[in-house]
């Protein structure tokens, strides 16, 4: 594991992208494609829109798989993943080698499985929740299935961050299930990369980093066990393992 502390978020977001696009450029180089695991959320934003601004990026060698998404929510409404990811990153990159969507229905997750392991996952950014959680995978997580994608409940701290950043009005608007990779397929990924800004995420750090052992409690400590796994802070994130 390796920890980049940048001064504030958006300096986070463009050394993050710049990491990102190196290794995209590199693995197009290598391999003549590449492909790239995204994740959403307020803390996402500073790097996806550094990194749809990076130079020299073979978009239309790229191909991008999505992380989770809420279970019976519209792909019109505004906390919408698939929208998200449409407006923030495919429309501003476009055209993209392919692009795969959570859609939640039995043949879609069986589809999209089937595409996600056709090949290996050069790079996935991966968020950290403020209860710990990667992807939809609340504590207590579930480290033992090996399946792709899965259906999980969203556990109340999941949803009251929801709320706070904006995308529902009350608690009760937040969907009760999602459809999210799993903690498995995550580590999958041959490099992973975790953007977490923002001092409402400075316990779930401290909680990660300072845990002696991996515990599906703090669904993050999992990602310290992969070999290529680098984690961006910023100043307010990194408080609690600062002081």
């Amino acid at each position: 594991m390796e920890i980049r502390i940048t001064k504030d978020r958006y300096a986070l977001g463009e050394s993050a992208a710049k990491h990102v696009a190196n290794v995209l450029r590199d693995v197009i180089k290598e391999k003549g494609s590449a492909r790239i695991v995204l994740s959403t959320g307020a803390s996402q934003f500073d790097t996806l829109e550094a990194l749809t601004k990076e130079e020299g990026i073979a978009w239309d060698k790229v191909e991008m798989f999505h992380l989770d998404e809420y279970v019976d929510l519209p792909e019109t409404h505004p906390a919408s993943f698939r929208k998200y990811l449409q407006e923030r990153f495919v429309d501003k990159v476009a055209p993209l080698k392919a692009v795969h969507f959570v859609d939640g229905t039995e043949e879609g997750i069986a589809d999209l499985t089937a595409a996600l392991r056709s090949a290996p996952i050069d790079i996935g950014l991966i968020g950290i929740g403020e209860n710990g959680h990667i992807a939809f995978n609340d504590p207590p997580a579930d480290f033992d299935t090996k399946e792709a994608y899965i259906i999980v409940n969203l556990d109340d701290a999941c949803k009251r961050q929801q709320m706070g950043e904006g995308w529902f009005a009350t608690i009760d608007d937040v969907p009760t299930q999602a459809v999210s990779m799993t903690p498995y397929q995550i580590m999958q990924c041959e490099r992973i990369v975790s953007c977490v800004p923002y001092a409402v995420k400075a316990e779930a750090v401290k909680k990660t980093i300072n845990a002696k052992a991996t515990t599906n409690l703090v669904p993050a400590t999992l990602l310290k066990e992969h070999p290529d796994f680098i984690l961006y802070l910023d100043a307010e994130s990194a408080s609690g393992i600062l002081a």
